[in-house]
């Protein structure tokens, strides 16, 4: 009959619960013989090595030992009750024995000895396994005690087919120690299986994990993962059909799902792939574990205890079908990287040998090698716990040609980690490479070191350990692993920003399922309350979530914003708040990326102008302010195309404010003009305080903003602005808004005879800015103009800009369109986040 090889790990045997699933998932497998390798139970190893340490510091062990006593006792007295119990607790009390006269022998010499450790470490496994044998043996309904309520149970099985067998591990594996750890005597461990098995074994064989004898018959183990490179052994001893490893997880993972929340189970990996992964620290079997498997091309699944309906991961030689061009993201900390470098190790051969082989000598594992063409350095990755024997190691080897300067120095540079893409599809593809490190850059990751092999097979970078979550969330998601996440924070959730909110609430889903897009409002930070949120604030309801918020405290929403496991972090300011435009230098120093219709930043003084500019091209973050001016219009997108392929700009001229285009289209001299402005407030078409639109400053801040994108120097202080804010009713001397808009209609005369004046010649009033490149001049003011003229036709809020340049002298270039009102500001700013991700590698178009 064809053989299966089932191995089960301590986390799948801790307690009589699991025991009891594993017996279900055993009596469930379909017909066929089955090998059940299993581990100690958990955390029971670990309860041993502690009793070999404490004998040999000559401290008491009784009581730790009663600690494995008892955690035997209950869990044989649950599982079988007391009678089926008895055979198994007498060898238990046989093997007590046994250890307490090898503790006894430790303490008299004050001293371990692998040999000891390989007697004792190794009863975990055989009281497991004699647990598991006998429960297996024995009806479902002897298991006594009803189970636990927090773990899922299997339904009760029926009696196992065929008969359970014991298999005492040491009865069969022969090993002897190599340079990579214990290799199996094949030849006489054949014979010992068929003294141990007769080939018409029919049924369930229960076998031992990590334990072994040598040659001479001497007790040994396998080492830590042995259990697992037991179940490799017996699936290659057996010719079995596969290996199942049944885990905590549910398979090889995309990434460490502690740190990669989106990380999901891949499907098929290869043998090479699966080896690359578990090297840099995934959690998969060990590489040595697999390779009595690999030789044999019999198929691993990484499958899950608590979830066995999930089919987990298949690991086999070449998996078939269109897959992933990378297949996991994996890192490990706690990295030191050396660097060896000097002139006089140009060209002169045997200098990798000489230093690789005093490190060989010091028995210490160099886990990458970088090395430029040019000889003048080696750099290498060592374990952290190991770099000041390193440095001393390669200070020794390299002695003479430090002290003749040959040799420069031996730099140790701590608190690194190394990490890796793997996959079997990046062997011959362009462009991954430069997507891997583009991906670092633009999460503003440096990397120390690089490493690929003629392989292609995998691309590993050291980077420094602070990094690590947000390097492997960012590269997880940029390979499509996950979706591209962004981690956004709103502030200002007014009028622009509620209907922003409203508008991505409605479009989240759609780009994370289409685009492979996931936008992450995480929080929102109103004038008095914030809502922060671990994974997103729920944007069907993010008002509720506000009102039951916490007080508003903007440092705390950034920081939370900023979250180290997510790879991008924005915040989008819909303020016209000139103190949340003062922190942006300190957001994009510290590699958030902000977005705003706040015009308080870029039309500051120049010095803070060119500091935000040089900011931006030093931490390689992004500062979008389309809305700044034209509201959702693509008037400095425009402006930037004109001057990056190299036309002249001669004047920038236009109607920049929505709130005052809708005035004049609205005001016919008919209804007074105070009483329209109270109707454009009602309408949400002015600021609250409508003299902040009719003083000008608003479109002036729009002009600043538009003549420094063109490379004018101008101060916000150099335009002559014309206010329609009568003096008398300035901030200044009128304070309420109520007040203003009551006394506004004193001066109603005085905007009456303007428009009538104009009529009267057959022209329109227009409050409009001009910006002259050629002067470095700009003025502000309420002029006419003929009907016919582009700023005359316009629809109530609409903006125009008028760009005459070099090319478009003749015949200006204009920019049109609505350039006032929540709908349209907070569309360009949800176009703006868009672009954003486009910039950080995501595709959404």
């Amino acid at each position: 009959m064809s053989w299966t090889v089932h191995k089960f790990g301590g986390s799948s045997l801790a307690d009589a619960d699991c025991f009891r699933r594993v017996a279900g998932i055993v009596r469930d497998q379909p017909a066929g013989n089955l090998g059940v390798v299993v581990s100690a139970v958990s955390g029971v190893t670990d309860m041993l090595f502690g009793l070999i340490d404490r004998a040999s510091r000559q401290q008491p062990v009784e009581e730790a030992m009663g600690a494995v006593r008892q955690r035997h006792v209950d869990l044989a007295t649950e599982l079988l009750g007391e009678g089926a119990a008895a055979p198994f607790m007498e060898q238990f009390e046989t093997d007590l024995g046994d250890i307490r006269r090898i503790l006894e022998a430790l303490a008299l010499v004050k001293a371990t000895s692998l040999r000891s450790q390989d007697m004792i470490s190794g009863f975990g496994e055989l009281w497991s396994a004699r647990l598991l044998s006998t429960l297996l043996a024995v009806r479902a309904d002897t298991a006594g005690a009803a189970p636990s309520a927090d773990l899922p149970v299997a339904p009760e099985p029926a009696d196992c087919p065929g008969s359970v067998l014991f298999i005492d591990a040491r009865d069969v594996l022969t090993v002897e120690p190599g340079e990579m750890g214990p290799v199996v005597v094949w030849e006489e461990t054949r014979g010992n299986l068929a003294a141990t098995l007769s080939r018409d074994f029919d049924g369930v064989a229960v076998i031992t994990g990590y334990i072994a004898r040598n040659s001479d018959g001497l007790q040994t183990t396998l080492g830590r993962n042995g259990s697992d490179y037991s179940a490799s052994i017996f699936a290659a001893l057996l010719e079995a059909d596969a290996v199942h490893i049944w885990t905590d997880v549910k398979g090889v993972m995309s990434g460490d799902p502690r740190r990669v929340p989106e990380a999901t189970v891949i499907d098929e990996i290869s043998y090479n792939e699966a080896m690359e992964l578990a090297y840099f620290g995934a959690r998969v079997i060990h590489p040595q574990t697999m390779a009595p498997a690999v030789s044999h091309e019999i198929p691993i699944r990484i499958r899950s205890t608590f979830n066995p309906e999930h089919p987990g991961s298949r690991i086999i030689a070449a998996p078939g079908g269109p897959g992933t061009v990378v297949k996991g993201i994996s890192g490990i900390d706690g990295i030191a990287l050396v660097n060896l470098e000097g002139s006089g190790m140009i060209g002169v051969p045997g200098t990798a040998d000489r230093l690789f082989g005093a490190l060989r000598d010091a028995e210490i594992s160099v886990m990458l090698i970088s090395q430029g063409s040019s000889e003048h350095s080696i750099c290498f990755a060592v374990p952290e716990e190991s770099a000041e024997l390193v440095k001393s190691v390669v200070e020794e080897a390299f002695a003479l040609e430090l002290a003749q300067a040959q040799v420069q120095k031996v730099d140790i540079a701590t608190g690194c980690g190394v990490l890796a893409v793997v996959g079997d599809g990046m062997a011959g593809t362009p462009g991954v490479s430069g997507r891997f490190f583009a991906t670092l850059g633009k999460a503003g990751i440096n990397v120390r070191a690089i490493a690929q092999g003629a392989s292609e097979r995998n691309i590993s970078a050291v980077i420094s350990s602070a990094d690590m979550t947000r390097a492997l969330r960012t590269v997880h998601a940029s390979f499509y692993l996950s979706a591209k996440t962004v981690s956004i924070g709103l502030i200002g959730p007014g009028s622009v920003g509620s209907v922003l909110l409203d508008q991505m609430a409605g479009e989240v889903e759609r780009l994370r399922e289409d685009f492979n897009l996931d936008l992450r409002v995480r929080g929102l930070g109103g004038s008095r309350r914030m809502a922060l949120d671990d994974r997103w604030v729920d944007l069907e309801d993010w008002r509720t979530a506000l009102e039951q918020g916490s007080e508003m405290d903007l440092a705390r929403l950034v920081d939370h914003v900023q979250a180290e496991h997510l790879p991008h972090a924005v915040l989008v300011d819909c303020t016209a708040d000139a103190g949340v435009a003062a922190r942006y230098a300190d957001w994009l120093q510290r590699g958030i990326h902000i977005i705003t219709p706040n015009k308080r930043a870029h039309s500051d003084s120049m010095d803070s102008y060119r500091r935000l500019k040089s900011i931006c091209r030093s931490a390689n973050t992004h500062f979008l302010y389309e809305t700044t001016v034209g509201a959702g219009l693509p008037v400095i997108k425009t402006l930037r195309d004109l001057v990056e392929t190299g036309d002249d700009i001669a004047s920038i001229s236009g109607i920049f404010s929505g709130t005052l285009a809708y005035l004049c289209n609205v005001f016919d001299a008919t209804r007074p003009f105070s009483e329209i402005v109270r109707d454009a407030r009602a309408q949400g078409y002015t600021e609250p305080d409508p003299r902040d639109d009719l003083s000008g400053m608003d479109v002036a801040r729009k002009a600043v903003i538009l003549a420094r994108e063109a490379g004018l120097e101008l101060e916000l202080a150099d335009i002559e602005v014309e206010s329609l804010v009568p003096a008398a009713l300035s901030s200044e001397a009128v304070a309420s808004v109520d007040e203003f808009l009551d006394r506004l209609a004193d001066f109603d005369d005085r905007m009456a005879e303007r428009f009538r004046a104009a009529k009267r010649e057959n022209r329109v009033l227009r409050y409009v800015a001009e910006v002259d490149l050629s002067s470095g001049r700009a003025e502000i003011a309420l002029r006419t103009f003929p009907r016919d003229h582009p700023f005359a036709g316009i629809s109530l809020t609409d903006n125009v800009v008028q760009f005459v340049t070099r090319r478009y002298a003749d015949n200006p270039l204009i920019v049109r369109g609505p350039g006032a009102g929540p709908d349209v500001t907070a569309a360009g700013i949800f176009a703006d986040i868009l672009r954003l991700c486009s910039m950080l590698g995501a595709n959404h178009a």
